[in-house]
């Protein structure tokens, strides 16, 4: 079966964007958290635009290999100005969660209410590949489901000191397990396996 993970980057004191998000204005002063995407000499494999380190090139490429579909939060949809009508990826189905109706989704992109109906319906989506996360409600979500299976922090050296956290209230702790720890220029980048 396959698996749900999360890789965000985050700055060290848990912010996934900065102080005024929103469309138009993307992560607002949170975009640095993503400035390891350009700032290396390695193109990735997946996403042409990116030139990374190498250390961060053979993280990135292989996490994005691995996604077959993607579930966002409403938040992090509009933020990203609906993907331009596709998704973050470029070949996996967008799975929006949402209780607000979404007007302007496209063919790759479709409207969930629920949790576990997102994931159910990605999971079928991305065949035997896994499906990847994104937004700090999202996340949230799905732990206190108990769907995630792996959480990867893009852990970048700044305090942004405000913006929205990448984990929001849980009701319980959630314990993790370091698979892997690699430093990079700019980031480090920490694999953590859900404990169950």
């Amino acid at each position: 079966m396959s698996k749900v993970f999360s890789a965000h980057a985050v700055s060290v004191d848990g912010y996934i964007t900065g102080r005024d998000p929103g469309a138009g204005r993307g992560l607002s002063d949170g975009a640095t958290l993503f400035d390891w995407y350009t700032d290396g000499d390695t193109s990735s494999a997946v996403f042409d635009m990116f030139e990374l380190s190498e250390p961060s090139a053979r993280v990135f490429d292989a996490l994005a290999g691995r996604v077959g579909a993607i579930v966002a939060g409403r938040n992090t949809y509009e933020d990203s100005e609906h993907f331009g009508g596709g998704s973050p990826h470029p070949t996996a189905r967008l799975f929006v969660l949402s209780h607000r109706p979404a007007p302007e989704m496209t063919e790759r992109q479709t409207l969930v209410t629920g949790i576990e109906e997102a994931i159910a319906a990605a999971r079928k989506a991305a065949g035997d590949k896994d499906v990847g996360l994104m937004g700090g409600g999202v996340v949230t979500a799905a732990l206190q489901a108990g769907l995630v299976d792996e959480v990867i922090l893009h852990q970048v050296p700044i305090l942004l000191g405000v913006g929205r956290p990448f984990f929001q209230s849980l009701p319980e702790h959630v314990r993790l397990r370091l698979v892997e720890a690699i430093p990079a220029p700019g980031v480090t980048h920490l694999h953590y396996e859900v404990q169950r």
